[in-house]
């Protein structure tokens, strides 16, 4: 039987969401958990690889077990047994063939940004300059769209397409601090936080709002801005076809 689980981490303390050798990771941290708890060895794949230092509000994962589990009394010992910065808050029965990953319809990351002193420093970007919030959301308009966003992906990686469909990009202001959303079909390894960096360069008029869509269509990394820190960023949202849960 096939379930999918839903969790949430605090990504600081590890080297990003995907099974590395030598180093601490979300998943690594979920099979043990799973595989204690269920008495079976439990491998999940999740919805997407989250870089080192990202958080996640939202995160899928799925798994294949032989036994049949309560899911109130399970996520209890799991959350007892799990680090402090990771919990888990669901279990769904799936059907047979359904993928966290490749089932996704879209997903939304959040990246905060503060320009004053915040006691939440540790999970916001702070940028000194004054940033014109108007024009990045203007080269927003950019981004949208099925593209090529290979300027805006690490050099190297291993996906057979740089296409992805962006349905939103913006910038709104919660109390003291500037929130950029976006949602896609999927992400690239660093988009978001090249993307996030370009924005910044037009907020702080280093580029024109008119240049953003040249460099999409350079196809270049070099063409455009820093990433911006992993500490800022957020998975928020995963969506899913009503039709694969059971």
């Amino acid at each position: 039987m096939r379930f999918f689980i839903e969790l949430s981490y605090d990504g600081t303390n590890y080297h990003g969401w995907q099974i590395q050798p030598n180093a601490n990771t979300v998943q690594a941290e979920v099979n043990k958990a799973l595989s204690i708890i269920l008495n079976s060895k439990i491998e999940v794949a999740g919805a997407g690889r989250t870089d080192a230092g990202v958080h996640a509000k939202q995160m899928f994962a799925h798994f294949d077990c032989d036994k049949k589990f309560d899911f109130h009394t399970t996520i209890i010992k799991l959350n007892s047994f799990l680090p402090n910065d990771i919990a888990v808050h669901s279990f769904f029965n799936v059907t047979d063939d359904a993928s966290s990953r490749f089932d996704a319809v879209s997903r939304i990351y959040n990246y905060n940004i503060v320009q004053c002193k915040s006691p939440f420093k540790k999970t916001a970007y702070f940028i000194h300059k004054p940033l014109d919030v108007e024009k990045m959301n203007l080269a927003c308009h950019s981004i949208l769209g099925k593209q090529d966003f290979t300027s805006f992906s690490k050099t190297n990686t291993q996906t057979f397409t740089n296409n992805c469909d962006v349905m939103l990009a913006s910038f709104q202001w919660h109390d003291n601090e500037l929130v950029f959303s976006i949602k896609a079909d999927r992400f690239l390894r660093n988009m978001v936080r090249a993307i996030v960096g370009t924005l910044i360069e037009v907020g702080v008029g280093k580029i024109k709002v008119e240049q953003v869509k040249e460099i999409i269509a350079q196809n270049d990394r070099c063409m455009a801005g820093t990433s911006v820190p992993a500490n800022a960023l957020f998975l928020s949202k995963i969506e899913y076809p009503k039709d694969i849960f059971l």
